[in-house]
């Protein structure tokens, strides 16, 4: 709705200030259409989602109305019919006028505010990303060598050098690197560990791309046909084809689908016995009776194949619709749900590695991690204590996942060390 609106006051929509107000009014009084989220190729706009919105607004639609505010968990979601809310609230439904019916369904709102809530969390889980993987870092008792600066300017891409730096400000003063800092025998550590700057800098680099698409198409004018005051004149176009965002969600989607990858393969080598450096095998020391951290990888596996799926780019996909006048469609609201999903399984792997990395670190005891990642221990252990035999591994997971969805644990370093 927001986006929609700041679509409208660009002034080339051919619009009423009033109609454009009722959205404004909807908004401010929590009145938030019911929109489906099946429905639209992504091409002509998001029609389908669109034209919901609007029936909201000419009072025929159903809505969700939130007497405090959306943003208050305590409230219940209810339905109502559009015309008793808006009538409630002295609220007059549109009469529509010439244009306005078009101006309002027609655009790419519907994928766009996925990109735009995406790109903004996408931002944040890079870090919390970094965060995870100095913390097996430590778990798995790694070398620094491979974050060295002279290393990343000699290819200088602005997200490997960031995710080093990173990395190393987190492990600073770390007494389990120093342990064995002579005399390791090890010349340098698998790529899960000693690519990560590679790996997830270059994911960094690609969210900052989409997100500078992302603010080109929330502030732009994406219907059709577009008015020019000025000059008294109309052109049809086709500025709300949605194949800016469609590609950017299936870049973003990968992106984000690669952080997941190489954090399971973490997880891996820190249950795995034969390549944790000799941590217990699955992270207990009671084996047999204990599975210890064995599902938690499982967990994180499956998530990770349901990712590779998801990746598949729906952009590359198109089926004609209108009589084949619209013969390419951008299928961008397809990219934009399956990135958010993909960032939802994100998340629940980055919680499975922070959980697990914590559990190794117990075994490092009384060695103490860096700066950055002592700050993430300790801010686990408030919520999940140490795994000394099994329990409902599911119970733990949630809350760390709490803790990574609402950025508390990434408050938490950051209180620390200043991340990228």
């Amino acid at each position: 709705m927001l986006l929609r609106v700041n679509a409208l006051a660009k002034g080339h929509s051919g619009i009423r200030l009033s109609t454009v107000q009722l959205l404004i009014d909807m908004i401010n009084n929590n009145v938030i259409p019911v929109v489906p989220s099946k429905g639209s190729v992504g091409s002509s706009g998001d029609l389908v989602q669109l034209s919901h919105l609007v029936l909201a607004l000419i009072g025929k639609g159903k809505v969700n109305y939130f007497k405090k505010s959306i943003f208050d968990k305590k409230e219940s979601e209810k339905v109502y019919d559009a015309k008793v809310i808006l009538k409630k609230l002295g609220l007059t439904p549109v009469r529509l006028k010439a244009k306005e019916g078009l101006a309002l369904i027609n655009g790419t709102q519907m994928m766009t505010s996925f990109a735009s809530y995406i790109s903004a969390k996408a931002k944040r889980l890079n870090k919390i990303a970094d965060i995870a993987a100095a913390l097996s870092h430590e778990a798995l008792r790694a070398t620094d060598k491979a974050f060295d600066e002279r290393i990343h300017n000699l290819r200088a891409y602005d997200g490997q050098l960031k995710t080093a730096k990173n990395i190393l400000s987190m492990i600073e003063k770390s007494e389990i690197r120093d342990s064995h800092r002579v005399g390791d025998p090890r010349v340098q550590d698998a790529y899960s560990i000693r690519c990560i700057p590679q790996i997830h800098g270059a994911s960094r680099d690609a969210i900052d791309y989409v997100t500078s698409k992302v603010s080109v198409e929330i502030n732009s004018a994406n219907d059709n046909p577009l008015i020019f005051p000025d000059t008294e004149e109309y052109l049809e176009g086709g500025n709300f084809h949605g194949q800016p965002m469609a590609l950017a969600m299936d870049f973003l989607g990968i992106a984000l689908s690669e952080l997941a990858n190489v954090s399971e393969r973490r997880i891996e080598r820190m249950v795995n016995g034969a390549l944790n450096q000799g941590l217990p095998r699955f992270l207990t020391d009671k084996g047999g009776l204990n599975s210890g951290m064995m599902i938690a990888q499982y967990t994180a596996a499956s998530l990770v194949s349901e990712n590779k799926v998801l990746a598949h780019p729906a952009s590359v996909d198109s089926i004609p619709t209108s009589a084949n006048q619209e013969d390419h469609n951008s299928m961008g609201s397809i990219a934009a749900q399956k990135c958010y999903r993909i960032m939802q399984n994100l998340e629940y792997v980055l919680a499975i590695e922070i959980m697990t990395a914590a559990q190794g670190m117990e075994f490092l005891k009384p060695l103490k991690p860096g700066k950055g990642t002592l700050q993430a221990y300790s801010f686990v252990r408030k919520f999940v204590k140490p795994l000394n035999q099994d329990r409902i591994l599911h119970d733990d997971l949630i809350k760390i996942a709490q803790i990574v969805q609402d950025d508390s644990l990434l408050s938490e370093v950051e209180k620390t060390v200043s991340l990228f």
